[in-house]
């Protein structure tokens, strides 16, 4: 009996039922449409209108490839966070992968600094069977992973492509340089979690005193006791991804794939837009890796309004001001807007699938 009242989740702790994601969904739609309204305005030659010819207008099998760019993004997450599932002994379907990638980003993007992303892709792992102490092993491995694939292409661009830097506002140029130095401290914080889990109990052990001490937990001394059962689990599953060299190898290589896919999205439709040759639009790819390090230290949903204008800031140093203006509307479209509505409808489908196994 105590075991089955243990593994019950409530139904107002699932994702899709908490009342705070729909405040931070219409947040979300906020933000969104003051974030176009303001880079449309930002152009004087720029009409909407405009930008549907254009869209007409785009060499519709580029868009094509832009779209599939996309796909690729939720696919080699869910590749990614399937090799650690696998690592720890969890054989699972390519579905089940997608549907841990698709909550992920599209609750990442509804919640301020991606807080919900981890949860939400947990709840899935856990009513698929993943033991919640492995589920938190496995989704640590793979932020880990995943960020230190964001510090990799910013120093990539900044070897290979020094000018596109320089070519930035200063506002711009200090956001990509904090953003390295973030993300370089997020790798390490987010590997002493991994290799130091007591680390990590001291954060929880905070917490806990904290939450006892204002009267919302009680019984302080058994949430500590089992907190310790806990981080020695923990500490087990740790080190057994750890010591799986090729499953995080194989982790990076996807994530770092996830991230390069995205990125390649402005490359993609810019070709689309312009008809140039690819070789000529490589230099986006180059420009949308520095905004990617910059914009995501913002803690606002999907960086909106500071990656518009990074985007802009780089575009019109090499393009119209109008044509820059549709190409990160369209980009943007793709990349962020697009992404987040089929994962939400991805994650919706996952959900009610689950409700009608009686899970």
């Amino acid at each position: 009996m105590y075991k089955k009242q243990k593994n019950k989740i409530p139904v107002e702790a699932t994702p899709l039922n908490d009342k705070k994601q729909w405040l931070f969904t219409v947040l979300f739609i906020i933000i969104a449409v003051a974030s176009i309204s303001i880079v449309a305005l930002q152009s004087q030659d720029f009409s909407f209108s405009g930008f549907l010819t254009a869209i007409k207008e785009s060499d519709w099998r580029w868009l094509l490839v832009a779209f599939g760019s996309m796909l690729s993004f939720i696919a080699f997450e869910a590749l990614a966070i399937l090799s650690l599932c696998k690592a720890l002994g969890y054989k699972m379907g390519f579905w089940k992968g997608y549907i841990y990638s698709a909550s992920d980003i599209y609750f990442s993007a509804l919640t301020p600094s991606a807080t919900g992303g981890q949860p939400a892709s947990a709840f899935f792992m856990i009513k698929n069977g993943i033991d919640g102490i492995k589920a938190t092993a496995i989704l640590i491995a793979n932020v880990a992973t995943y960020i230190l694939c964001i510090v990799v292409i910013g120093i990539l661009c900044l070897i290979f492509r020094f000018d596109i830097f320089l070519s930035f506002s200063t506002i711009s140029q200090t956001l990509i340089i904090f953003g390295l130095l973030i993300h370089l401290g997020l790798v390490i914080f987010f590997y002493l979690l991994l290799k130091r889990e007591r680390l990590l109990h001291r954060i929880c052990s905070f917490f806990i005193n904290l939450l006892c001490k204002i009267k919302i937990f009680r019984d302080r001394d058994k949430k500590l006791l089992k907190l310790e059962v806990y981080m020695k689990n923990y500490r087990k599953h740790c080190d057994l991804i750890v010591e799986h060299k090729k499953a995080l190898s194989i982790c990076f290589i996807f994530n770092f794939l996830q991230r390069a896919a995205q990125i390649a999205i402005t490359m993609f439709v810019y070709i689309a837009i312009t008809g140039k040759e690819f070789f000529e639009a490589i230099d986006f790819w180059f420009m949308q890796g520095y905004v990617t390090l910059g914009a995501n230290i913002i803690p606002i949903p999907g960086a909106m309004g500071v990656s518009d204008g990074m985007m802009l800031d780089a575009f019109t140093s090499v393009m119209e001001r109008s044509q820059a203006t549709n190409l990160e509307l369209l980009s943007r479209s793709f990349s962020f807007y697009g992404c987040v509505i089929i994962c939400g409808v991805s994650t919706l489908i996952g959900y009610c699938l689950l409700k009608k196994r009686g899970k």
